[in-house]
């Protein structure tokens, strides 16, 4: 085709265009490919829809390979090819046509001596069109006519002429347009009518893999896919940047090192984006350009803020239609590309420098007086004026998202430049929050009281601040172990929440989700378990969203603390299972927020006897609570880590790590308790039952499960009295919980047992062996001692325990037994979520069923069904359910 067209080219008897110049032979020739062209079939492929449609946009900015691309596709077509590069002087009708019908002579395509040439450089007549287009018409085969750079013929005649002929040429003509700018054709039209092939920027842009055959075709030896990425992120896939990249990294003596470290403000691709889209701009617009390049997004008011002009709307619209590398988003929002972004921003530090603070300020303040606060702090940042950026998070009540999870490392980062000059209340405000975020209580607290004292008086638009004041001396409460003051706080929140308007109420949830998580905290600290339930239950019945998922997470881990010191373990493990849902579906890294969900179910395992669960699940909280100073959680991993110490035997270990490594302005009742627990066995177990009960002493009525444990060390120590006198005190708000039933009946049974009733302690044995069986209690059995073993070996206490506390007999279905393997001798450790997965199996609900009615995932619900198929030694479900019922499971 090439050789055809060269061949076409060199016999054109040589006429000239209505100037008398001569015609140029060059903008009839199809452009040379380098060496270094990469085909990219797809849109190659796209373009052969040409052939079959009147008219082709080939539609994008400059470099982005419209015009390569078009005359390779062209020169593989096996008819003829008119080609013409259009120029400025085209914009004269006559002078346009006269080009056109030059390109069909070049091309091996001359119209009849019936259309004549154009005589006049500034009109054609209209028969002239109308014979070329009857001669087009009456072709055997088409022409295709290519008309490159059309964007410099703007003289709205001359589209409607070529319309006109486009139209009256019928098959006889394929029209193909590469431009820059939308054509004044009616486009809509063909489109409507399917008679429209469009190839637009986005489509032109190079995907990852093009991107990398490019680099292997320039001979460069990178990782090329992920060099690949680097690039396409950086260019959006640009064509003459990446070439413009590529060729610039194959001289440099470390191309990967030299692709990271590019400086596009001083670059052949600035060179070019410059000549190419900035040059020849009126002032006007270069200024406005360079103005909005500080700016990701910006629209025509936000564009005249940085530019103290009103021309923006128009001059946007304008060079959006001349693909000027400007994009529209969608309602009156603009971006830069953002090559051309930082190749004008390094451009404005010339041309204008010192003005680029300025600009980020202008924008900070336009952006705080519409309610834009990501963006006003991103730019108030970038001016250094940090009394704005901390004013705004204030005003707009948006202090919590220091502590809201998803995001809170992104403020703490932005205002961690913040120097000590800012002096306002709002900026002392952000820095004790800041220092609170990270638990760093010694300078929080000291900002904290220093924000107070500047927030005097009740002067209007001061109550978001002092509402903020009051969410982090909750906080401060909460980590010191101070439940009067979290009170303190609470309430005083509670009066300034009607000074502050609705709208940031809600639209910043987080804060009240967060003052009642750190009040719910202090008062289970304290011990007042019922207060802490009703502000916990809050937290967690209020509308999600991903600004609240990390005090819902908290807020549910508490209440399985909760649950576990009131003797329900099976309730415990179900919320703190639901927090870890909480947390994965909010996308929160795992583990998140202070761990304590999983210190339950760490507690639970030690208590079902799942040890090696229980340390991974300590395992896995290691980096949240070792640097916390929140004396929940350090009391949580305490009680968690000491039980699963002393059950191995390491009574002194035990009594170490009982005692939360905390400091508090008051004590707790429960953390106290428990610490007075774990040293009681280990003075016992060194023979010192006085000193032992001594510290017994400590745990009261008012704390169930520790009773019942303390009842039992006080009837090892010797002590039945006391031990009945405990079990007597015991007060619980409903029904007591499993663990307070299972405990409290093993211990009046070695009582019963002592005084040589039999009967009654066989009975409370049994009772304890059905309530514990259905929460897998086993480790108040296992620690019970040796009275316990001959009661388990009578029937029919044997029968009650065999399977999941003792070994038992297999009894599989005779049809069954030579397909399903025996059952193991002692039954295996499913985990609480695991059996509620067999439970909801056995009643013949399908995955998605279980997923919804436990309000967990389905890829969540197939997990606990592949460990307990691995722990049951099975691989399908009906046999799942059979040996879990034969191993007294289900």
């Amino acid at each position: 085709m090439a050789d055809t067209y060269g061949d076409a080219l060199g016999a054109v008897v040589p006429h000239a265009d209505p100037l008398g110049d001569p015609f140029l032979r060059t903008r009839f020739a199809l452009p040379a490919k380098p060496a270094t062209f990469l085909r990219r079939q797809r849109l190659v492929d796209h373009l052969d829809q040409a052939l079959t449609t009147p008219l082709t946009l080939v539609n994008g900015p400059a470099g982005a390979g419209k015009t390569l691309l078009t005359a390779d596709w062209a020169a593989g077509l096996p008819g003829p090819v008119a080609w013409l590069t259009a120029e400025a002087g085209d914009r004269r009708p006559g002078v346009f046509w006269a080009y056109v019908l030059q390109a069909l002579r070049a091309c091996g395509a001359p119209p009849s001596d019936a259309v004549g040439s154009p005589a006049d450089a500034t009109g054609v007549d209209h028969k002239t069109l109308a014979a070329l287009a009857a001669d087009l018409h009456g072709r055997d085969a088409p022409v295709v006519l290519v008309l490159d750079e059309y964007d410099r013929v703007s003289a709205p005649e001359v589209a409607e002429q070529l319309e006109f002929v486009l139209r009256h040429a019928g098959p006889g003509l394929r029209l193909v347009l590469v431009t820059r700018t939308e054509p004044l054709l009616p486009l809509h039209r063909y489109r409507a009518a399917g008679e429209l092939t469009e190839i637009r920027a986005a489509e032109l842009a190079f995907t990852c893999e093009e991107a990398a055959e490019l680099l292997e075709l320039h001979g460069l030896s990178l990782p090329a896919h992920a060099a690949a990425r680097a690039l396409v992120d950086r260019t959006r896939g640009w064509a003459a940047g990446l070439r413009l990249f590529v060729l610039a990294a194959r001289e440099s003596a470390d191309p990967e090192l030299y692709l990271k470290e590019f400086e596009a403000g001083h670059s052949t691709v600035a060179d070019f984006l410059l000549a190419e889209v900035l040059k020849g701009r009126t002032p006007q617009t270069q200024d406005l350009l360079m103005r909005v390049s500080v700016l990701d997004r910006f629209c025509p008011e936000l564009a005249d803020a940085l530019t103290l002009r009103a021309d923006a709307g128009h001059l946007l619209a304008g060079l959006c239609r001349d693909n000027a590398f400007v994009e529209h988003l969608g309602h009156s929002w603009y971006q830069l590309h953002p090559l051309f972004g930082e190749i004008l921003r390094a451009h404005l530090r010339e041309r204008l420098p010192g003005l680029e603070p300025e600009l980020h300020r202008r924008a900070a303040r336009w952006l705080r007086r519409e309610g834009f606060l990501p963006e006003t702090l991103v730019h108030s940042a970038a001016a250094e004026d940090w009394d704005l950026a901390a004013g705004a998070l204030v005003d707009d009540l948006a202090i919590g998202q220091f502590f809201t999870g998803l995001g809170s490392g992104d403020q703490y980062e932005l205002f961690s430049r913040m120097g000590p000059e800012a002096g306002s209340p709002a900026t002392e405000l952000v820095r004790a929050a800041r220092d609170l975020s990270r638990c760093d209580l010694d300078h929080g607290l000291v900002r904290l009281r220093r924000a107070e004292e500047r927030l005097t008086g009740d002067a209007p638009g001061r109550a978001a601040a002092h509402l903020s004041c009051a969410l982090l001396q909750a906080l401060a409460a909460r980590l010191t172990g101070c439940p009067p003051r979290a009170e303190e706080a609470a309430a005083a929140a509670e009066e300034l929440r009607h000074d502050v308007p609705e709208r940031l109420l809600e639209t910043h949830p987080e804060l009240t989700a967060l003052l009642l998580t750190h009040l719910g905290s202090a008062r289970l600290w304290a011990g007042r378990f019922e207060d802490a339930h009703a502000a916990l239950t809050t937290v967690v019945g209020a509308p999600g969203g991903p600004s609240t998922a990390l005090p819902r997470e908290e807020s549910m881990g508490h209440l399985a603390l909760l649950d576990y010191l009131h003797g329900w373990p099976g309730r415990a493990e179900q919320k703190a299972l639901a927090a870890v849902d909480e947390a994965e579906r909010a996308g929160l890294p795992q583990p998140s927020g202070s761990g304590i969900e999983r210190l339950v179910l760490a507690a639970v395992a030690v208590d079902r006897h799942e040890l090696d669960r229980a340390q991974a699940l300590l395992d896995e909280t290691d980096g949240l609570t070792s640097d916390t100073p929140d004396p929940v959680p350090a009391a949580g991993r305490a009680l968690a880590a000491a039980r699963l110490l002393r059950v191995r035997g390491r009574a002194r270990a035990a009594v170490a790590a009982a005692a939360p490594a905390v400091a508090t302005a008051v004590a707790s009742p429960w953390a106290a308790g428990h610490e007075a627990l774990v040293t009681a066995g280990a003075l016992l177990a060194e023979g010192r039952p006085d000193t032992a009960a001594e510290v017994l002493r400590e745990v009261s009525g008012d704390q169930p499960v520790w009773a019942v444990e303390a009842a039992a060390l006080q009837l090892e120590a010797g002590r039945p009295g006391a031990a009945i006198e405990l079990l007597d005190s015991i007060r619980v708000s409903g029904r007591a919980g499993p663990a307070v039933n299972v405990g409290a009946a093993l211990v009046r049974a070695r009582a019963a047992l002592a005084a040589g009733d039999t009967a009654t302690a066989h009975r409370l044995v049994g009772r304890a062996l059905l309530d514990a069986r259905r929460e897998r209690l086993r480790r108040p059995f296992l620690d019970a001692g040796a009275w316990l073993r001959p009661l388990l070996a009578t029937a029919p206490l044997h029968d009650l325990a065999a399977g999941w506390l003792t070994p038992g007999p297999a009894r599989p279905d005779e049809r069954t037994r030579a397909q399903v393997p025996p059952p193991p001798l002692v039954a295996p450790e499913l985990s609480g979520r695991e059996l509620d997965v067999l439970e909801r199996l056995a009643g013949m609900m399908t995955t998605e069923e279980i997923a919804a009615d436990l309000y967990v995932s389905v890829n969540t619900v197939k997990t606990h069904l592949k460990s307990a198929y691995r722990k049951l030694a099975v691989n399908r479900r009906n046999d799942a359910v059979r040996r879990a019922r034969d191993l007294g499971l289900l």
